[in-house]
């Protein structure tokens, strides 16, 4: 192992630039994806927010970067600063993109990009001025440890690389599974066109209507006042309250765990997101039950940003901010997908109470009206949907192993601790990762998701 500079490696490295926002014929286009900082951070980046035209390479000095460049998050509040992704196909990106061409006879850029992953809080270390930016001399000059050979980078990035295809393999099939959920409860309880019961085929005497759609076969319709709008005849009305109990995580803060007393992890807003973390807090074991928070758990964060989830992070205290949701009368996955349809209209409340801390409370759940059908109904789309619902569980768990070990395993390959020859290899982790499917994930290795 020896250390070298990033610009030795290097076959160029340049950030980018803004061009004219007045010149609507830089914008008016879809060409070329254009990055800013805000998108780095996950390690593959294969489209951007905002696109430019073909016409910033003639008139400004706009370059483009090429595939596999690695983009340093050079400017940035909060944690973006230091953040690195890997470009995965051409792009150009801002200002505060840093960009690295990895020369691929020095090295390795999945390596490279790695061992920069490791060394976040150094990078951020580089930062100077008021506002606490890096520049592209100290990247340059930032000191990369690499192995003696590029085969041995070459098997260490292949390691940690297998690791991640899995995950975002599993994540690619989550967002299936849940899309596949998602659209059975709209065609069932949004558009009506669940299946024809027997008995009621039978009842209005056209038993050949049994199991096709309701509304689109002429299904019984009724207005309603509250909503403003047909619902199946027979239904009801109410509100989320109706359906479930809306528990408030508690202040952890005033139940830290003594030296020695079993403790928890703390669910705030931000394990929402991002799971648990090294900065994660702890609380006592001996919290209220109810905001004890298990695996398949129903979380809604009603204040700042606002989101609906299955936790699949692991058992943990529940703080302020966030309900459990749990119901004595419904299945999860009614209530769930209830919560989530009516999202976007509590995410319009806060936005208009934003000067006034603009977050959902009881009153809005009170005021909350929605649609509620027949209890047997509600249990035959939940004998559907809740087998779908559990896999998405099941691999998100798998994924919080995958990235526990890719974690510990990350900077013990990265300073030489541990070497990889057979008995370490991503696919010999027969206790965590399914070979057939790490397989999979790695055939096309850095080219997932295009």
């Amino acid at each position: 192992m020896y250390k070298i500079a990033l610009n030795t490696i290097s076959k160029k490295i340049s950030s980018g630039l803004t061009p004219l926002r007045s010149n609507p014929d830089f914008w008016d286009s879809q060409d070329i994806p254009w990055v800013k900082t805000e998108q780095l951070g996950v390690k593959h980046i294969y489209d951007s927010n905002e696109k430019v035209s073909k016409l910033v390479f003639e008139k400004t000095g706009l370059k483009l970067n090429p595939k596999n460049t690695l983009s340093i998050a050079m400017y940035g509040e909060g944690k973006t600063r230091g953040s690195v992704s890997i470009l995965k196909k051409e792009m150009t990106t801002n200002q505060a993109c840093c960009n690295v061409v990895i020369d691929s006879k020095k090295a390795d850029y999945e390596y490279v990009y790695y061992f920069l992953k490791t060394q976040y809080h150094q990078l951020r270390n580089l930062s100077s001025g008021v506002r606490k930016n890096l520049n592209s001399n100290d990247i340059k000059n930032f000191e990369i440890g690499l192995p003696d050979s590029i085969s041995e980078q070459n098997k260490i990035a292949k390691v940690l690389s297998d690791l991640d295809a899995k995950i975002e393999l599993n994540n690619k099939i989550n967002a299936e599974l849940e899309g596949m959920a998602k659209l059975l409860y709209d065609y069932w309880f949004v558009q009506f066109d669940f299946p024809i019961s027997e008995a009621y085929a039978s009842s209005i005497g056209k038993p050949e209507l049994k199991d096709k759609p309701y509304k689109s076969s002429g299904g019984a319709m009724v207005y309603n006042e509250q909503l403003k709008r047909e619902i199946p005849e027979g239904w009801d009305v109410g509100t989320l309250l109706d359906i479930a109990n809306f528990t408030n995580g508690i202040a952890c803060q005033k139940y830290r765990p003594h030296e020695g007393e079993e403790s928890l992890r703390v669910i705030k807003i931000r394990e929402m997101g991002d799971g648990f973390t090294d900065k994660s807090e702890f609380v006592s074991k001996s919290i209220p039950e109810k905001v004890i928070v298990f695996n398949g758990d129903v979380l809604f964060s009603w204040s700042a940003t606002l989101d609906v989830k299955i936790w699949t992070g692991g058992i943990g205290g529940l703080n302020q901010h966030i309900f459990k949701i749990t119901s004595s009368n419904y299945p999860r996955t009614y209530y769930y997908f209830e919560i989530l349809q009516y999202l976007q209209h509590f995410k319009m409340i806060a936005e208009l109470r934003k000067t006034t801390m603009g977050h959902i409370t009881q009153d809005h759940l009170k005021q909350s009206r929605i649609v509620i059908p027949p209890l047997n109904l509600i249990n035959n789309l939940h004998e559907q949907i809740d087998p779908i619902i559990n896999k998405t569980v099941v691999a998100s768990e798998e994924n919080q192993k995958l990235s526990e070990l890719r974690d510990w395993l990350l900077p013990m390959l990265m300073n030489g601790q541990v070497r990889v020859g057979e008995g370490l290899s991503a696919s010999g982790f027969s206790g965590l990762v399914d070979d057939q499917d790490l397989s999979m994930a790695a055939e096309d290795r850095g080219e997932y998701g295009q």
